[in-house]
């Protein structure tokens, strides 16, 4: 009896093993392929001048900008558990998403603390509501800011108004503070497929921060 169950907890392992180390490396080259995609991206303003793993999920480099670009930048790329498989699974169950964060000083702090989470609200029921008693209106409203201040300065606006255009809504969160970093963006990691696609998303974040600029002015 023994020695069947040291075979089986051996093959047990060797299988662990091996899936740790073949999702591991594939974290690794997909980590690394968007930030290929972030540096291409760039079109020589801007390069990965260092990156460091923490651990097998997240991945975080320092980006060297020119001159008048962004200050203290760094992307932190966040991957799915895959070389755990419970911890994979658990984070498929509740749909977490790869995302990647780009965070940034600006040349000059914001005057303004925001944070901004995009959601949206989907429903494929018109059919039902179609067919019952009532009689229902449907209509398909812009986008509605929902926002917990008391008061909507005139500073915030250019922000917001980058967010509304069609090339900010794949953005899932936006930060403003006075504190570093100034600016941080998290894009989901599957929208930045190509080259193309995480250039759009380094014109939004600049856009963001000469909104910012523009508050002060």
């Amino acid at each position: 009896m023994g020695l069947p169950i040291l075979i089986d907890a051996l093959t047990a392992a060797a299988l662990f093993a091996l899936w740790y180390f073949c999702m591991t490396r594939y974290n690794r080259r997909k980590g690394a392929l968007a930030l290929r995609w972030v540096e291409a991206a760039c079109s020589g303003k801007g390069r990965v001048v260092e990156t460091q793993w923490r651990g097998t999920c997240r991945l975080q480099a320092q980006l060297g900008f020119a001159a008048h670009w962004f200050e203290n930048a760094r992307v932190t790329v966040r991957l799915l558990p895959r070389p755990i498989p419970l911890q994979w699974l658990l984070s498929l169950w509740r749909k977490q998403e790869e995302t990647l964060t780009f965070e940034a000083d600006l040349d000059c702090a914001p005057t303004f603390q925001l944070q901004i989470f995009r959601h949206r609200w989907l429903t494929h029921r018109h059919g039902r509501l179609a067919s019952g008693s009532k009689t229902w209106s449907i209509s398909r409203p812009g986008p509605v800011v929902l926002t917990t201040r008391t008061q909507w300065t005139q500073e915030l606006t250019p922000v917001v108004n980058t967010l509304m255009t069609s090339r900010g809504h794949s953005l899932i969160t936006v930060r403003f503070r006075p504190e570093s970093p100034h600016l941080a963006a998290t894009v989901a990691l599957e929208s930045l497929s190509d080259k193309e696609a995480a250039a759009g998303f380094l014109t939004v974040v600049r856009e963001l921060a000469t909104g910012a600029s523009t508050s002060r002015q």
